[in-house]
């Protein structure tokens, strides 16, 4: 029996939550919220720590609630990450534990109709749709990669649908990470998720810099940066990525310094600037392809999804790296052998994706 067309128009009260790990998954979700939106679907954020500060800023009129931090922390050296995670499994197991009645409780108090989880692995409700959003399909650890893919496949079949934000096929963006076979649900290829519009504009800088993810990587990145760029004569941006509650602005010889950006700021220094030096963070690797930038990446260390990302855009002749302890300024001429990252035309059907809340 067809739903009558007035229920179908009905605005859906949708609890939109990205995982506090830098910035990526916070900024990824901006195009959702932005697209609830104009379904006239009614969005609330729920997220922790600088994602949560971010999206506040992004979007100061909408209902906000917070959730518990999973207290991801990276290790100093990269060789120990994975032990750093498993030291830190209790706290994000109880903060997931949190979570999920914490969720149960909001459906009641919100009148919640659906759900949109990137990457947070307890905002779930059997009792509303609910939507995961992940681009590792694969997770990468090293040798324990075939478990921690099989323990996220798992936790995902739950979910009403997974949503992937790359393009199913080659060529793509994330290879084995978004590709997997032999799952147990059918992922929707959403593509790249992105915030950021091409505009043609007179260059300001030669060089941007932009900084994100946990402590204490962002800061010991920051300091090579420094060090590195004292020898470097072009123009640069540089944005920290620690969001504040003012946004600071510090001009040192031929280096501009902020804190942080807002989403217009960002889209328009990054079409400013003649290439970017960033991590090899997806959500980032999905902002440059909607620029259509070229770009040089440093990797986490310890961190296996990026330095994956890093190798397979080297190996397609797109961007090229370098591991943190290896960079040198002197690197970056290397970007002009490269292609930079070309734009995939995938806009995504937010009104046929937004149909699983009609459930």
């Amino acid at each position: 029996m067809s739903i009558p067309k007035e229920i179908n128009n009905t605005p859906k009260t949708i609890l939109v939550a990205p995982l506090n790990w830098g910035l990526g998954h916070a900024t990824r979700c901006i195009p959702i919220i932005k697209a609830l939106q104009e379904s006239n679907h009614i969005p609330i954020i729920a997220s922790d720590g600088i994602a949560l500060a971010m999206l506040r800023k992004e979007f100061p009129y909408l209902q906000t609630i917070e959730l518990p931090s999973y207290q991801i922390e990276y290790a100093k050296n990269g060789k120990n990450f994975k032990w750093k995670l498993l030291q830190n499994a209790p706290k994000m197991l109880k903060a997931i534990s949190n979570e999920k009645k914490l969720v149960a409780s909001w459906i009641k108090q919100y009148d919640i109709d659906g759900i949109i989880s990137d990457n947070r692995l307890g905002v779930f409700n059997k009792n509303v749709p609910c939507v995961f959003i992940t681009h590792q399909l694969n997770v990468m650890t090293g040798n324990t990669t075939w478990l921690t893919s099989k323990l996220h496949q798992n936790i995902i079949k739950k979910y009403t649908e997974c949503w992937v934000p790359d393009v199913p096929g080659q060529p793509n963006l994330a290879g084995e990470l978004s590709h997997s076979n032999n799952l147990s649900f059918t992922p929707k290829y959403i593509g790249p998720l992105s915030r950021m519009h091409k505009k043609e504009t007179p260059k300001q800088y030669d060089l941007m810099v932009i900084l994100s993810g946990p402590e204490p990587q962002r800061e010991l990145l920051e300091t090579i940066l420094k060090t590195e760029l004292k020898r470097y004569r072009g123009d640069v941006v540089f944005i920290k990525g620690i969001v504040e509650k003012e946004q600071k602005k510090e001009q040192l010889k031929n280096i501009t310094y902020f804190n942080f950006m807002t989403s217009r700021q960002l889209e328009q220094t990054f079409n400013e600037s003649d290439i970017v030096l960033a991590r090899s963070g997806y959500t980032t690797i999905m902002d440059l392809v909607k620029l259509g930038k070229k770009a040089f990446f440093i990797p986490t260390p310890g961190q296996y999804e990026q330095l994956y990302l890093a190798k397979k855009l080297k190996e397609d002749g797109m961007v090229p790296y370098a591991e943190q302890d290896d960079f040198k300024i002197d690197n970056l001429p290397e970007v002009k052998k490269y292609s930079g990252l070309q734009c995939f035309n995938n806009t995504p059907d937010w009104k046929k994706l937004f149909g699983v809340f009609e459930i």
